[in-house]
Order: C-alpha cells, then sequence, then structure tokens
C-alpha cells in the first residue's frame, strides 16, 4: 500500500472513530439533527409571521439562510472535538501509532461533510413539510446543494485552523460564538439587508455568509421577481464568489491547520 492509500484508509478510520463518537454524544448529535429542525420550525412560524416580503414567502426566502447558518453552527464541532482530542492526549496515542499524520485532520472534515449532508437533507425535509419549494431546473438545485457542501467543507478547515490554535472546548467555544453570530444575524439570512440601516446595511451586503444565501437562493429559485438587483458587488455575482469564497478558504486553512496540528504532536 503506498503512501496515499494509506493517508487515505486512515482518514476514513479516523472519520469513523468520530461518527461513533457524535452518535454516543447526545449533544452533539442533537446539534446535526434536532437543531437544523428546531430553528426551520421557529423561524417559520414564530419570526415568519411578521415578515412581509414582496413576491415570495418568508419560507421560501428562508430556507438558504438556515441552510447558511446551520452549516456555519454545525461547524464548531469540528473544533470542539478537536479540542477534546487535545485535552485528552488522544493526539499523543495518534503519533504512537503507525498512521499518517494528514489522517486526522482529513478524517475529522470528512467526518463533518457526513454530517453536513445529514443537517442539509434534514432540513430539506423538514423546509418541504413548512412550505419551502425549489423552483429552479434539477440541475441547478443539485448545483445548490453541492455548493452548500464544498462551503461546509471548507468552513470545517477554519474551525479546525481555530481549535488547534486555542486549544481548550471553553474558550474555543466562546470564541467562535462571538464571531460566528454577528457573522449570521447581520447578514441576509433572516432578513432583506437592504433595509437595514447604514453601516449595518454596508456590513451585510459585503459580508461572505450574504453572499452564500444568495447564491444558494439564486440556485435554488428562491428569488422575489419584484425584488431589485442587490447594490453590492459579491451578490451581484454570488454563486461565482462563493466558490472562490471557498477555494480560498481552503487555500489558506488547510496549510495553516496543518501546520498546527504538527505543532500540537510535537510538543
Amino acid at each position: 500500500m503506498n503512501s496515499l492509500q494509506m493517508a487515505i484508509a486512515d482518514g476514513v478510520t479516523i472519520s469513523k472513530r468520530n461518527a461513533l463518537k457524535i452518535r454516543r454524544a447526545p449533544d452533539l448529535l442533537g446539534g446535526v439533527i434536532i437543531l437544523p429542525i428546531v430553528f426551520v420550525l421557529l423561524f417559520v412560524y414564530v419570526f415568519g409571521s411578521m415578515m412581509d416580503l414582496p413576491g415570495i414567502s418568508y419560507t421560501e426566502y428562508l430556507l438558504p439562510g438556515i441552510f447558511v447558518q446551520t452549516i456555519v453552527t454545525g461547524a464548531q464541532i469540528t473544533g470542539y472535538t478537536l479540542t477534546q482530542d487535545l485535552q485528552k492526549g488522544i493526539f499523543d496515542r495518534y503519533r504512537t501509532l503507525p498512521m499518517a499524520p494528514s489522517a486526522v485532520l482529513g478524517g475529522q472534515t470528512l467526518c463533518d461533510m457526513l454530517m453536513n449532508i445529514t443537517s442539509i437533507v434534514v432540513m430539506a425535509l423538514v423546509g418541504l413539510l413548512v412550505g419551502w419549494r425549489v423552483h429552479s431546473s434539477p440541475l441547478e438545485a443539485a448545483g445548490g446543494f453541492l455548493l452548500l457542501l464544498f462551503f461546509a467543507y471548507a468552513f470545517s478547515w477554519v474551525t479546525a485552523t481555530v481549535a488547534l490554535a486555542l486549544r481548550t472546548p471553553e474558550v474555543f467555544n466562546n470564541i467562535v460564538t462571538l464571531v460566528s453570530f454577528p457573522l449570521v444575524f447581520l447578514s441576509n439570512a433572516f432578513v432583506d439587508s437592504s433595509r437595514l440601516p447604514g453601516p449595518l446595511k454596508l456590513f451585510a451586503e459585503w459580508n461572505p455568509v450574504s453572499t452564500f444565501v444568495q447564491a444558494a437562493r439564486e440556485l435554488f429559485g428562491n428569488i422575489s421577481p419584484l425584488k431589485p438587483v442587490p447594490d453590492a458587488w459579491p451578490l451581484q455575482h454570488a454563486v461565482a464568489v462563493s466558490v472562490g469564497w471557498s477555494v480560498l478558504i481552503l487555500v489558506v486553512f488547510v496549510p495553516l491547520a496543518t501546520r498546527l496540528y504538527t505543532k500540537a504532536v510535537s510538543r
């Protein structure tokens, strides 16, 4: 078996280990399955009753935003499990085993991809039950789901990097929550960003989360024909910019996370 085959096999093994760990942890499992359902029902039936968007139902406007929000918040599981393994000395055990060094992070992000697929499927099914519909072609809809999964995979490397830099679950959760909440809620995920006042409108329109949400809405056909074209350049080219963001995140954070992991296991 060559080194590439060994790295892939070890990565799959680590992914299975992490999947079993999540299955046996009710709090983490809830973040994968239960939390997405709660988000959909809460925003549709509580906040949706107060929203009036011309040319589109709030449910159809909302679901792409919920998809992106769940990816951002769900990616915290990556960092949380990594910080736990750091504290418990699991990485020291990995270092003594005949396994590829890249398998740990590769397996972790692969496990996260499987979790994100589960979350998106659950949210899509619940969304269909409460009135969400796709108005684009099957190819465009498939592109929407692939774009979400590509973003989810890329963002898991961001949280892995942050976790390896902070190293403790408590600090990681506090920092990531402080960053992720403004990114999600100061975006177009739940409200029309053009209705926000001055500086908030500018931030929301150039917020990468808004770009991913806009791209998902375009690919799923959840764009109101009565809404004018956004002023911000990223929202005018949302699909291409979203792909570019995902590629840039991988280019920056894969080597950075790998370097931090190597430093962590060499101590």
